[in-house]
């Protein structure tokens, strides 16, 4: 016999898997919105330059992009959040189903600024989470030979901003030597390696977008609710 007693569970916020809002959510028709973070400041960003390619290819795809410049983003908590550059990175996070993240790798980390602009999107603003629940591919340029080590380090932000980071990755050793005078990146197997990453990031954001709410939706946020809502309802008279 299955042993299923669960006296720790509150019955009345355990719910089983909804397979009509999991498998057949409304369709959404508009084109897939990705916003886009790269992690330096330099006039000749390698990671802005792959980030431009790779933007190239997911309007291929049908995505609307969007680019954010980190340029003029103060260090968190330097200033308050209604800084105008903080604004338009956090509406863009709420405005996105997807984004990309690329960074250079420096001192064997992801850069200053890339850290920067992910330490601006906090894991939640009242009760909106600006990146709960979206899609996430990881890119990055290095100086010298190939590494992962940017990836991984931004693959675990992406879990701890509970989005949900798809299994591909592009990593671009000796990226000074893979882009032309005019900024494009040159034929190889690295630039393959982003279609590959791009194509499924598109693929994973519309599978996600429609059913995101319901894919992170928790137990422990119903119970953390219900319990705050019957002490709201049953305060006494002030």
């Amino acid at each position: 016999m299955d042993d299923t007693d669960t006296p720790n569970i509150d019955d009345s916020q355990f719910r089983p898997v909804d397979e009509v809002r999991l498998f057949q959510p409304e369709r959404m028709t508009h084109p897939p919105r990705i916003l886009m973070l790269y992690g330096s400041l330099r006039e000749r960003s390698y990671s802005r330059l792959l980030t431009e390619e790779a933007a190239r290819i997911l309007r291929r795809y049908g995505a609307e992009v969007r680019i954010f410049d980190p340029h003029g983003l103060p260090l968190a908590d330097a200033v308050e959040a209604s800084h105008p550059k903080v604004q338009e990175l956090r509406d863009l996070s709420l405005w996105s189903e997807g984004q990309v993240w690329c960074s250079p790798e420096r001192h064997g980390a992801m850069s200053g600024a890339m850290k920067t602009q992910i330490d601006w999107l906090p894991l939640s603003m009242g009760a909106i989470r600006p990146t709960q629940g979206r899609t996430l591919a990881l890119m990055q340029v290095c100086g010298g030979s190939q590494s992962f080590n940017s990836l991984n380090q931004m693959r675990v932000l992406g879990r701890w901003m509970r989005m949900v980071t798809i299994p591909n990755q592009s990593s671009v050793p000796k990226a000074f030597s893979e882009f032309d005078e005019a900024g494009r990146m040159k034929p190889s197997s690295y630039y393959e390696r982003v279609v590959d990453v791009m194509e499924e990031l598109v693929k994973f954001t519309l599978l996600v977008r429609e059913r995101s709410d319901y894919l992170v939706e928790r137990y422990s946020e119903r119970v953390e609710t219900a319990a705050e809502l019957s002490k709201r309802v049953n305060q006494r008279a002030i």
